[in-house]
């Protein structure tokens, strides 16, 4: 297949990119290498014969217009290019419209325009559902969970757009669902929860779960927001792309459709219980700041994801215990790399 990856030296895009090249696919990673420790990224991509690098920017409708006249025959685009902090969006909200909003919307225009028919797959997140303070909360062995579901947050649950960046991907997720709908592109919109793996350069303000594995690596300090009773679903980068394989396999059931994509009820996780994980790991205490909540953080997220297992016949394979220590190997393997960054 002829696959094209946008923003594919970030996090999961380097991660999806890797994968279909070593199944021997023609893959195109477009990127604009702004994001911290892409260039590190593509540089290991590189040792692929059939990787093909296309410098562009999302922003810049040109950019991928030229791309898609050139190449109208991909077969799967995975759209990844995202400015992805929630904090970064209420310091720079322009940018952040910029980069979600428009660059989704030019990424749907082109291939209307040019009539291109790939599988378009799209990263969106659990912040389109907002804050969502009406759903009751209680705290249970140490952790927050939801009072009254069990299983999690389920797509049919009422959009509530909160801060820029929950607003900018929830108008570009809306967007891929609608281009489906009006024009009948074969779009999947994915609404992940916390997502973590190899390659990921976590930072304070996103990917926290890499961030905490890499600042106790380099002995820097560690500060929770809020209590560290929050808590994510987590899931392992490998999962996430056997879930975009699952609707690639399953597209004419898939289309058109939003999945909530996350660990799942079975695979959660707090801040706290993971500096208890990295305590056993790096075998000492790690010492912690703790600062006020930051805007738009919910207190809970968990993904309900029966719809995916139904439909795509997928599930989580890595327990969070596995895959902490997947990526706690990782960093402990490139420790040279992140003083370089």
């Amino acid at each position: 297949m002829k696959v094209l990856v946008i923003g594919g030296a970030g996090f999961i895009g380097v991660n999806a990119a890797d994968r279909y090249l070593r199944h021997g696919h023609e893959v195109f990673v477009f990127d604009n290498l702004s994001r911290r420790g892409s260039e590190w990224n593509l540089k290991w991509l590189k040792r692929h014969k059939k990787l093909q690098f296309v410098k562009g920017d999302t922003r810049i409708y040109s950019d991928l217009l030229t791309l898609f006249k050139k190449h109208k025959d991909f077969d799967i685009v995975f759209h990844f290019a995202a400015q992805v902090a929630v904090t970064t969006s209420v310091t720079n909200p322009r940018e952040d419209f910029e980069i979600n909003a428009l660059g989704t919307f030019n990424v749907l225009e082109a291939i209307r325009e040019t009539k291109a028919d790939p599988i378009i797959l799209y990263s969106s997140t659990n912040k389109v559902y907002g804050g969502m303070t009406d759903i009751k909360i209680t705290e249970r062995g140490g952790k927050y969970v939801y009072a009254n579901l069990p299983k999690g947050i389920r797509e049919d649950r009422l959009l509530d757009f909160h801060s820029p960046y929950g607003c900018s991907k929830g108008t570009a997720d809306q967007y891929m669902i609608d281009y489906s709908r009006i024009y009948g592109l074969r779009t999947v919109v994915f609404r992940q929860s916390c997502i973590y793996g190899y390659r990921q350069f976590g930072i304070e303000d996103q990917g926290w779960v890499a961030w905490f594995v890499i600042a106790t690596m380099l002995d820097k300090k560690l500060s929770i927001y809020g209590d560290g009773k929050q808590v994510r679903d987590v899931l392992f980068i490998e999962d996430l792309i056997d879930a975009y394989e699952a609707a690639i396999k399953n597209i004419d059931k898939a289309k058109g459709q939003a999945f909530n994509i996350g660990g799942g009820h079975k695979n959660t996780m707090s801040l706290l219980e993971l500096i208890a994980f990295l305590e056993k790991f790096f075998k000492k205490k790690i010492p912690l700041k703790f600062a006020d909540w930051r805007p738009g953080d919910q207190p809970v997220f968990v993904c309900d994801i029966s719809k995916a297992k139904k439909i795509l016949k997928w599930e989580p394979k890595t327990t969070p215990q596995q895959g902490v220590k997947l990526l706690y190997d990782w960093v402990k393997g490139n420790k040279n790399m992140f003083k370089e960054l």
